[in-house]
């Protein structure tokens, strides 16, 4: 009976199968490829819709991308990994614009520092907003983060610097490590270099626009180069330049020391090439020779202060710290070995000397030393003395 039963529910269940898995087929020859929708967000405008009093006179952003960025312009932008761009004017209501206003936003804050150096001009005096600005007449040229704002205002200067600063709060902003500003420009000090001279590039472009005295195929970027260019009063060219790796920066010092040796007329003047790692230093043109040597010598990647003692010698390389390592760790072991000697025979001579004045033999222990495995309960050991 049972077996019926059981036969029973199995055709019924084989028999709902095969319609529903009828029903599937005709249903999937019938009907098309399902069509999937995804709702992508898009990206904040990186321009408002209004500056104070002012209103956007375009719809949008005036135009996201490479484009429309001037052509003069958009290979160092390139170089520098402009990832957004927009453009557009500002104007009162009812009124003739009131002036022009352009973002460039990059991938990292380097790539903004290198443009922010590329559109700097010489006489622009410094302004206290955002990260980095300076002004001349109704020109504002600021970098906060990794944005780059050109502004062309016909207002005065206090709304200028105004409408800027409620520019930034909209901006794109980056974090982590594309937010953190290059440090080779910050290594550049002395009295000897102007301080507007200092220039940051990331490309062969940029570079050269910027007066690099290097030929742009020496400079080796291509391996991910990092140049900064410093010029003096009297003529003088400094130049550092930042490789990823200590054997890339080798490399380049050879093939510039070659170039010295072609007496090419790029490196003229007072040449002093000086290597630190991954940091390259040079000076060219009309240095004194006593300060040329002072400043590549005076420029390093860290600095150590101490209080109260000597600055440690140069030769502590990696080899001579393992070798210190190694050698603590044999001392350490040594004198671990003779205390527990030490103690060893501490506990085991003190321990005898304790029997004898008990009146107990030294070392017969019957009672630690003998184990009954009779199956006796109850059986007491006692010590032969006793």
């Amino acid at each position: 009976m049972r077996l019926a039963i059981c036969a029973a529910a199995v055709g019924v269940c084989a028999a709902l199968g095969a319609v529903l898995f009828a029903q599937a087929q005709t249903q999937g020859q019938g009907a098309g490829p399902v069509a999937t929708m995804m709702l992508v967000e898009p990206p904040t405008p990186l321009l408002p819709a209004t500056l104070g009093k002012l209103k956007r006179v375009a719809e949008g952003d005036a135009g996201d991308g490479l484009g429309l960025v001037d052509a003069a312009d958009a290979p160092v932008m390139t170089e520098d990994g402009l990832r957004r761009f927009a453009r557009s004017e500002y104007a009162a209501a009812n009124a003739l614009p009131q002036g022009t206003v352009a973002v460039y936003k990059f991938f990292d804050a380097s790539g903004a520092v290198a443009a922010y150096d590329y559109f700097r001009r010489p006489g622009m005096r410094p302004e206290k907003v955002g990260d980095d600005a300076v002004s001349n007449g109704d020109e504002l040229l600021m970098r906060s983060g990794a944005n780059v704002v050109v502004g062309h205002f016909r207002i005065d200067h206090e709304a200028m610097i105004a409408l800027t600063r409620e520019l930034i709060g909209g901006l794109p902003k980056v974090g982590g490590a594309a937010g953190n500003a290059p440090l080779l420009p910050g290594l550049v000090t002395g009295k000897w270099i102007e301080e507007e001279s200092v220039r940051y590039a990331l490309g062969p472009r940029g570079y050269t626009e910027m007066g690099g005295v290097l030929p742009a195929g020496t400079v080796g970027f291509d391996k991910s180069a990092e140049v900064v260019t410093a010029r003096t009063k009297d003529g003088g060219v400094l130049t550092l330049l930042l490789y990823p790796t200590p054997q890339i920066a080798g490399d380049h010092e050879r093939a510039i020391e070659a170039l010295r040796r072609q007496q090419s007329t790029a490196l003229t003047g007072t040449v002093k090439i000086r290597r630190e790692g991954p940091l390259l230093l040079l000076t060219t043109g009309a240095w004194p020779v006593d300060e040329a040597q002072k400043m590549v010598d005076g420029i390093h990647l860290r600095s150590e202060v101490t209080w109260n003692k000597p600055v440690p010698l140069d030769f502590a390389t990696e080899v001579h710290k393992t070798f210190s390592l190694l050698e603590n760790i044999a001392i350490f072991c040594a004198i671990s070995a003779l205390a527990m000697l030490v103690l060893g025979l501490f506990l085991g001579y003190g321990r005898a000397l304790v029997r004898v004045m008990q009146g107990k033999p030294a070392a017969n222990e019957p009672e630690f030393l003998r184990i009954d495995l009779s199956g006796a309960v109850g059986k007491r050991l006692r010590d032969p003395e006793d």
